[in-house]
């Protein structure tokens, strides 16, 4: 049983069919969909045959639809609901290049507390996935670093994803490993791992994010992804492909790659399953399967 806990969030993707008219009318294509960084992740996995549990915060509006939206790729959805406060909501604008810009109002997301978690939450897990976002927030941070603490008690494996280098970059690379002191397995993408190393030339010394985390993963675009532990390396390339959307993209990756990690350990095989979840992920429009 994979553990995935984090935001849950309504996705508005806007792609403009034509060039955008400042201060006027664009004619563009608009999807609600359902997403969250977190909430993709675990609809991958379970989508992947993974058994999976998802655990966030939404609106009273958000119990039955994000719910139900998590079961259709059978995870079991533990949804809190805030009284006051609405479900997240992300606008995402698609460029050219099908690449994203995001406008992100946390809402409910930011209101996730320790006296919220289930007793039985973490009973049967034997592995928890936490993305960046909910240490980044410091009105859910004591929560994600409870959740490690948890996990570890009972033997369970951890991996964090610190999900975008401007919150990274405000909060300091130091401040993220320090929350995240525990972790068997950090998933950054290239940008995220230059920050957490402090890059500021093209080398990239993974070497130094093996003395932050036992195990690393960097998806690095186009390239594919390595991975990177003691004197293992792995890398696995990304097949030419049509992209249309990348939001969700680095979210499939992470299901793709723990849902043959946590069973065989085997980094090629796990690498494999992440770039195949991706590159499904990029061929539409939206973050989940």
């Amino acid at each position: 049983m994979i553990l995935v806990v984090g935001d849950v969030v309504d996705d508005i993707g806007v792609l403009p069919l034509e060039p955008v008219a400042p201060r006027s009318d664009t004619r563009s294509q608009i999807r609600m969909t359902p997403g969250g960084s977190a909430a993709n992740t675990a609809a991958w996995l379970g989508f992947l045959g993974t058994d999976t549990r998802f655990f966030g915060k939404v609106g009273n509006d958000g119990i039955e639809r994000h719910g139900g939206a998590l079961r259709e790729h059978q995870v079991d959805p533990r949804l809190v609901a805030d009284p006051l406060l609405p479900t997240a909501t992300i606008v995402l604008t698609l460029d050219d290049e099908a690449d994203r810009t995001m406008y992100v109002d946390r809402a409910a997301n930011g209101t996730l507390t320790v006296d919220e978690i289930p007793d039985d939450l973490v009973a049967d897990v034997d592995w928890l996935h936490l993305t960046g976002y909910t240490f980044f927030d410091p009105q859910t941070r004591d929560a994600a670093i409870e959740l490690i603490a948890r996990a570890k008690q009972r033997g369970a494996g951890v991996s964090v994803d610190p999900s975008t280098t401007a919150f990274l970059r405000e909060v300091t690379p130091e401040a993220f490993v320090e929350w995240t002191s525990g972790a068997d397995l950090v998933l950054p993408n290239l940008d995220e791992a230059r920050l957490l190393i402090g890059a500021t030339g093209p080398f990239v010394d993974f070497d130094a994010l093996t003395r932050m985390y036992p195990h690393v993963v960097v998806t690095l675009g186009s390239m594919g992804a390595a991975y990177v532990a003691g004197d293992v390396r792995e890398q696995v390339a990304s097949p030419r492909i049509q992209v249309v959307d990348t939001t969700g993209a680095g979210d499939a990756f992470t299901a793709g790659f723990l849902a043959f990690w946590v069973s065989q350990r085997d980094p090629r095989t796990a690498l494999q399953g992440g770039i195949g979840a991706a590159s499904r992920c990029v061929q539409q429009r939206g973050a989940r399967p």
